[in-house]
């Protein structure tokens, strides 16, 4: 038992200092460069700014979490035919280096438009929807939307449509690549009013 619980903490060290436990090599963002300026900017912009909001800004995002995610698409656990693609031709290094120069960028700061939309999603957000079971997002994604790495994403400043094209596909079985299908859960127990309020609120959040 001690042993596993000192290996855990070598590899959450690991983590936090962009090693790969695999590897034990250490992310390189200035290799990730051409890859982004070739293969990246189109959707989600040099510095992962996506200009397009059925687009995921990238900038900020913790590292660990978008590894995981290009490791997804590679495999097929996360779906999406464009991203298949454009991961099928990158390798774990490149994936590593890749995901540590957009969690470095700096995310472009966002507004919200509906201001009743923002009130009603502030109190799924911080409270969830009791009477539907539904949890509070700060409760993993934290009160600031600022998320844990690995496991939650940050949310904060986020495209509202992108957040809600991804609440349906959770809720519609189509995306199931989350810790425990916790968002699946969620999801499906949210209503279409539920999730445009959510991202509203999202959006603006920092």
């Amino acid at each position: 038992m001690k042993q596993a619980m000192v290996m855990a903490a070598v590899v959450g060290l690991m983590a936090a200092s962009g090693v790969n436990a695999e590897t034990g090599a250490k992310a390189d963002p200035a290799k990730a460069q051409q890859i982004v300026n070739t293969v990246c900017v189109a959707c989600h912009g040099a510095d992962g700014n996506s200009p397009a909001p059925a687009n995921p800004k990238l900038a900020s995002q913790h590292p660990d979490y978008l590894n995981k995610q290009l490791a997804n698409f590679k495999s097929g656990e996360r779906k999406s035919a464009i991203m298949a693609g454009m991961a099928a031709m990158l390798s774990p290094e490149d994936m590593k280096n890749v995901a540590a120069y957009f969690g470095g960028q700096k995310q472009a700061p966002a507004a919200a438009k509906d201001k009743a939309l923002v009130a009603q999603g502030e109190k799924i957000y911080r409270g969830g929807v009791a009477a539907m079971g539904v949890p509070a997002c700060s409760g993993c994604h934290g009160p600031a939307g600022s998320g844990i790495p690995a496991m939650f994403p940050r949310l904060a400043g986020q495209h509202g449509d992108y957040i809600v094209a991804e609440l349906i596909k959770f809720r519609n079985g189509e995306r199931a690549n989350d810790p425990g299908k916790m968002m699946q859960m969620v999801a499906m127990k949210m209503s279409d009013q539920d999730m445009k309020a959510v991202a509203e609120y999202i959006t603006g959040l920092h």
